[in-house]
C-alpha cells in the first residue's frame, strides 16, 4: 500500500504539470520505467524521452513548485481518491477515448454498476416541458439500473441529479474543478448526497477553480464515462451540443427529445434529431438502442460468469457491422459450437447483440455515423 502512494504521488505530481497528457505520461514511463525517475530527470535526459522544449520547461519550472507530500495530504484530508490510468479501478470505458485524463479524482465510490451509465445533459434554463421529460426518463433509466451521469449545473443537469437519487438510483457528477469546491454553490448538499449514492469526479487537482475553459473539457468525461449522452432542451450553441459532439467522436450513442420549433430550449435538440441522433419518445427507446433491455440480469451474468479467453478472441473479429457466425468461425479458427455457445453468453452479458439470420454485431457500438455540428 505505502509503495502505491509512492508511485501515486509521482502520478499526482505529473497531472499538475501544464501540457502532461496521456501522451506525454506514457513517453515519460516508456523511457525512465518509472514516473519517479522521471520527476529526478534534468532537461537532457527528458529531451532524450522524446519531450519538445515547451514541455521540458513546464515541467522543470513546475516540479520546484510542487510539494508531493502536500498534495497527498491535501486529497486525505478532502477524502478524494487520485485514480492513475494504469490502476485497475480506474473507468475502463473512459479509458476508451484518445484524451482521457491520466489521472482521475474521485469522491464517493465507482461500483461495477456504473458501467451502465447514460449522460444526461441539458439547458441551464429548462422549462416545465423539459423537468418533467427528465423526471420521467431518468427515474425509468434508474429503475431499470441504470447509472445518471451530468455535469451538476442548474438547470437538466440538477434535475437528472436529483430525481435519480430519488428513484433509489446512483448518480456520477463530472466537475469541471477540484473536488474541494462546489459548483455551483447551491448544489452543495446535491453534491453530498451523490457522493452516498455515486461519485464525484474530476481531472483537475484539488483547489482548482472553475475557470470558463474548463467545462467544455470536463465534458468529454462526462461522455467518456457514459455508453451514450441523452440530451434534453438544448440551444444551438449549448455545452449540451458540444457534449453531443464530443460522444459522437468518441463513438457513443447521441440521443434527443425533440420540442417545440418555437423553443430556443429546443433548437438544438432538434438539430440533432435532424442529423441523425435517435429521437427519444420515452426511456425504451434508449434500452432497447443501446441492448440495455435488461440490465439487471446482465449485471447478474456478469458477476455469475467471468470473461474468458474465447470472449476476447471473439470480441476482435467484431464491431459496428453485423458478422454471420460462419464468417467468425473462420476469422477466429475456432469451431462453431464454441462461438456458438460463447456468443450466446455473451448475448446474455450485453456484450454483443444478435441482428437477425445469426449476424452479430457489438452491442454497445454506434451502428450509424452523422456528424453534429456545433457553430
Amino acid at each position: 500500500m505505502e509503495q502505491k502512494r509512492q508511485d501515486l504521488k509521482y502520478w499526482v505530481g505529473f497531472s499538475l504539470v501544464p501540457g502532461i497528457g496521456p501522451v506525454r505520461f506514457n513517453q515519460l514511463l516508456k523511457y525512465f520505467g518509472s514516473l519517479a525517475e522521471a520527476w529526478q530527470a534534468g532537461p537532457a535526459d527528458l529531451r532524450q524521452a522524446g519531450l519538445d522544449s515547451s514541455v521540458i520547461r513546464s515541467i522543470t519550472t513546475s516540479r520546484p513548485q510542487i510539494s508531493l507530500e502536500e498534495e497527498m495530504e491535501k486529497l486525505e484530508r478532502f477524502n478524494v481518491q487520485a485514480l492513475a490510468c494504469n490502476d485497475p479501478q480506474y473507468p475502463a470505458r473512459l479509458k476508451e477515448i484518445y484524451d482521457y485524463p491520466p489521472v482521475l479524482y474521485v469522491r464517493g465510490a465507482l461500483q461495477p454498476q456504473d458501467e451502465w451509465s447514460i449522460a444526461v445533459v441539458g439547458t441551464r434554463r429548462a422549462t416545465v416541458y423539459g423537468r418533467q421529460v427528465t423526471e420521467e426518463i431518468v427515474a425509468e433509466l434508474v429503475r431499470n439500473k441504470i447509472t445518471i451521469a451530468s455535469g451538476l449545473a442548474r438547470g437538466i443537469d440538477s434535475v437528472a441529479h436529483r430525481c435519480a437519487l430519488e428513484a433509489g438510483g446512483r448518480s456520477i457528477s463530472v466537475f469541471a474543478c477540484g473536488l474541494d469546491i462546489v459548483y455551483p454553490v447551491e448544489n452543495t448538499e446535491l453534491a453530498r448526497r451523490i457522493m452516498s449514492n455515486g461519485m464525484l469526479v474530476s481531472e483537475y487537482p484539488i483547489g482548482t477553480k472553475p475557470r470558463p475553459d474548463n467545462f467544455p473539457r470536463r465534458n468529454r468525461i462526462m461522455s467518456g464515462l457514459s455508453l451514450g449522452v441523452l440530451v434534453i432542451e438544448a440551444d444551438e450553441t449549448s455545452g449540451a451540443m458540444i457534449t453531443a459532439h464530443l460522444a459522437l467522436e468518441q463513438n457513443r450513442e447521441v440521443f434527443a427529445v425533440p420540442g417545440s420549433i418555437l423553443s430556443p430550449t429546443s433548437r438544438g435538440t432538434n438539430k440533432l434529431i435532424q442529423e441523425g441522433a435517435k429521437l427519444v419518445r420515452d426511456y425504451r427507446d434508449i434500452l432497447e438502442e443501446l441492448n440495455l433491455t435488461a440490465v439487471a440480469h446482465q449485471i447478474e451474468m456478469k458477476e455469475l460468469v467471468p470473461p474468458s479467453e474465447t470472449e476476447a478472441q471473439l470480441l476482435k473479429h467484431l464491431g459496428a457491422e453485423p458478422v454471420h457466425i460462419d464468417d467468425i468461425c473462420r476469422a477466429s479458427a475456432l469451431p462453431v459450437s464454441t462461438v456458438s455457445s460463447t456468443l450466446a453468453m455473451m448475448e446474455l452479458k450485453g456484450l454483443v447483440k444478435q441482428v437477425g439470420a445469426m449476424n452479430y454485431t457489438l452491442a454497445r457500438e454506434a451502428r450509424e455515423a452523422y456528424r453534429v455540428k456545433v457553430e
